[in-house]
């Protein structure tokens, strides 16, 4: 069928996607959830011997939530035929509406964690025995720091040769104001790099196949679909973005046991919050209990705290397991990279390429071809997750 026949026949569906598209702009997790006053309340818990609570402050919200909440709840989807693309969207809406409310409530202690809880989840015994297991090895023999030499400009200059392999246009930023080392901006097609970081060559790789290989494969994508959803993001797609991101630093032979290490204290992390934890206490159990170093300690401390207590990090873990076992089973990956997909919803994805509402890939991860991955050790690992 011709796109245009197709949008007559699911004009309905194609209004409410439209809809939908337009409200959905404003509503940018990432934009509100970055303290603005980190560099100066890192400095007073250091010199607090770390016992200070620190008092993060956000940037202000550009949208009224209440308006939002009802816009999209005003949207007829009765009208949408197909059983199971209307739940997709029912479950979109309910999504959406979640996130409004955990940006509303940023900074506002276990008002916002609660949010964050409904939209994230949080770790389940399994998930926390995983990351127990992982913590068991041993990752001496491999010291990123140690071999940290590479400027952000030198590895604007990575990232541009490594992109040559796709044929899609997108920016680089270098910013001052970032916590992680790089992070893809969907909405503006755009890679940010931390201006101050120092980067290791296996680094380098890590987040070309990480953020390139995989979060630009699947922003461009979810671009070329009729419909707007396959960008703006299907329900719970971190923890299969992330997984498939991790999952292309294992198959091109750059995931260290260091690496994984850090997702497990992730999960730690954010279980702390679970129990109670302040961030004082979370950065204790990290330094103290499990030797991590000050500066990953805070790292990952600050991450799961910020906002009041945000529990996304422990999907990255899960969704790795997830995405490793779909994969071992010999399951089609392309399906996840269609968008900002998840697993949940595969039959809904593979119904609406039948009905020509949703296209195949247009560009693969190539590390999932290439295979790289040649380190027993971290298969046994994968292998063992439960």
């Amino acid at each position: 069928m011709s796109q245009k026949k197709t949008t007559e026949a699911f004009q309905d569906l194609f209004d409410i996607d439209s809809n939908l598209n337009r409200l959905v702009r404003n509503i940018e997790l990432l934009n509100y959830i970055n303290p603005l006053n980190t560099v100066s309340e890192k400095k007073k818990f250091y010199s607090s011997k770390f016992n200070y609570e620190p008092q993060f402050k956000y940037p202000k919200i550009k949208f009224n939530g209440y308006k939002l909440h009802r816009l999209f709840f005003s949207q007829r989807l009765e009208r949408i035929e197909d059983d199971d693309i209307r739940q997709l969207y029912e479950d979109i809406i309910y999504e959406y509406s979640g996130l409004i409310e955990c940006i509303e409530t940023i900074g506002q202690g276990r008002k916002f964690y609660f949010n964050s809880l409904k939209s994230f989840g949080t770790p389940t015994e399994k998930d926390i025995e995983n990351a127990k297991f992982i913590l068991r090895f041993d990752d001496s023999e491999f010291d990123e720091q140690m071999l940290a030499k590479y400027s952000a400009s030198e590895a604007k200059d990575y990232f541009d040769e490594f992109s040559k392999r796709y044929d899609f246009k997108y920016n680089i930023k270098i910013s001052n104001h970032l916590s992680a080392a790089a992070m893809v901006l969907n909405n503006t097609q755009t890679l940010v790099l931390r201006k101050s970081h120092k980067y290791s060559k296996n680094q380098l790789k890590v987040l070309a196949n990480h953020e390139i290989g995989v979060h630009l494969v699947t922003t461009f994508n979810g671009l070329s679909h009729p419909l707007k959803v396959f960008s703006n993001g299907f329900p719970n797609n971190v923890e299969t973005q992330e997984g498939l991101a991790v999952y292309a630093e294992f198959m091109s032979g750059c995931l260290t046991i260091e690496r994984l290490k850090e997702l497990a204290f992730r999960v730690i992390a954010v279980d702390s919050l679970n129990k109670g934890y302040a961030f004082s206490d979370t950065f204790h159990l990290l330094h103290n209990q499990h030797k991590l170093n000050r500066d990953k300690a805070f790292g990952i401390t600050l991450r799961v705290h910020r906002g009041g207590g945000f529990t996304k990090d422990h999907l990255y873990l899960s969704g790795l397991r997830n995405v490793y076992k779909y994969a071992q089973n010999g399951n089609d990956l392309g399906v996840l990279l269609t968008g900002k997909v998840s697993q949940d919803y595969i039959p809904t994805i593979k119904k609406m390429q039948q009905l020509d509402l949703a296209l195949a890939p247009k560009y693969y991860t190539d590390a999932y071809v290439a295979n790289d991955n040649k380190n027993p050790n971290l298969d046994f690992i994968l292998k063992s997750l439960k």
